[in-house]
């Protein structure tokens, strides 16, 4: 027998919590991991997404203490990523009368990708499946954070079943926002959002759009906690993540062969302190890449310093550098530091890594020979406070 939770009525948690994975996908999640999968008991039986592979027979003893499988009639595959619908090849073994619900470019993917043809009903925007004293609304989000990605409204209860966006990587026994910590569960919501979502923030605009008017008594992620208590701040913190808004805040992100690299960051880190702008300091060969994506989230200034190596950056901040690239952060000021020795190549790399992510470049970039002299160090601190200045400038007009 495990632990039965009914989330509304007729509508039960049947997912799995995962509370020893510490990486997703590069992602470091010292919280865990949760595959959130919903049944809905009415007068048709639906299951919304499912869980991972490895955790199907969980999910069906769960499905299974509430109904049998076989009476399952629909099956909405709200997104194709296998931590969503790993366990759909064993869950149609178990229910193959039931339809496949998902939009047709998810319809395409779970062909491909499991290289089965079930009884798919595809739907678009606009589409309303009757299931008794409930209808599911379907709401396409394509590119949240996949093409096939899309949300499921159920009126009546009133619940968005909103797949990747709204989660969290949080394991906690607790299914509900008010019944955890309100800050844990919102940094959580930053850190994955920053992590997932954060190049797609114009569409996150365009989503909270189509999701705003509907009368929610809950949103239902399929990772993390349920919000029920504390749906007007999630909505607002996507607003401000998917619209760029930052703060007066500066991340430093650097590595260091021998030290010089670190003195120039630490005294620049003083400049930009010294005009009262928040500034963190993070060496990324003792950082995780995903917290360094969090930091950066509602910060106005990122500015990388490396080392010169191989003619390039150290093969970390290159690592950090392509990072964020593929995160496109939103309305940044940015800048690049560092020495070298011989031969430099790093802030050439550097500079082109910013301009790739969409971060303009603020100043100059400051690079020096072998170690800072008394002068130099001076002109360090000089750069650190020109920039916090750049910072709180944009912040002003923004």
């Amino acid at each position: 027998m495990l632990n039965q939770i009914e989330i509304a009525r007729g509508v039960y948690y049947v997912g799995a919590v995962d509370w020893n994975l510490r990486d997703f996908h590069g992602y470091n999640t010292p919280r865990g991991v949760t595959y959130n999968s919903y049944l809905i008991v009415d007068e048709k039986i639906c299951l919304i997404d499912n869980v991972k592979a490895p955790y199907s027979e969980e999910l069906l003893e769960r499905v299974s203490q509430i109904v049998d499988p076989a009476k399952i009639d629909y099956v909405i595959t709200n997104h194709v990523e296998p931590d969503h619908s790993g366990s759909l090849p064993k869950l149609m073994e178990r229910a193959p009368q039931a339809k496949v619900v998902l939009t047709n470019q998810g319809r395409d993917e779970v062909i491909k990708y499991y290289g089965k043809e079930y009884d798919f009903m595809t739907v678009k925007q606009g589409d309303v499946l009757d299931i008794g004293r409930n209808k599911l609304h379907f709401v396409p989000l394509p590119m949240l954070h996949w093409p096939d990605s899309m949300a499921t409204f159920m009126e009546g209860e009133n619940i968005l079943f909103s797949n990747d966006a709204f989660g969290q990587h949080f394991c906690t026994s607790k299914r509900f926002d008010d019944e955890n910590e309100l800050p844990v569960a919102l940094y959580e919501a930053a850190k994955y959002y920053a992590n997932i979502l954060m190049p797609f923030g114009k569409l996150v605009v365009r989503a909270l759009d189509k999701v705003s008017s509907l009368p929610l008594s809950m949103i239902a992620p399929s990772h993390g906690l349920i919000w029920r208590s504390h749906i007007k701040d999630i909505l607002a913190a996507y607003k401000r993540w998917g619209s760029g808004e930052n703060r007066e805040r500066v991340v430093i992100v650097y590595d260091t062969m021998w030290g010089s690299t670190e003195q120039m960051a630490r005294r620049i880190l003083d400049g930009v302190a010294s005009t009262g702008v928040e500034v963190r300091l993070m060496r990324i060969s003792t950082t995780e890449l995903s917290d360094v994506a969090l930091a950066v989230l509602e910060a106005g200034g990122i500015l990388l310093g490396s080392s010169a190596h191989n003619s390039g950056p150290l093969a970390t901040m290159a690592a950090a550098s392509s990072y964020l690239q593929g995160l496109k952060p939103q309305n940044k000021l940015g800048g690049a530091f560092g020495a070298f020795g011989w031969n430099g190549g790093a802030q050439e790399r550097l500079e082109a890594g910013l301009a790739a992510s969409g971060i303009t470049a603020a100043l100059p970039s400051l690079f020096l020979k072998w170690t800072a002299d008394k002068a130099e160090l001076q002109q360090c601190f000089e750069f650190g406070q020109q920039f916090g200045e750049k910072v709180k400038e944009a912040n002003r007009k923004d």
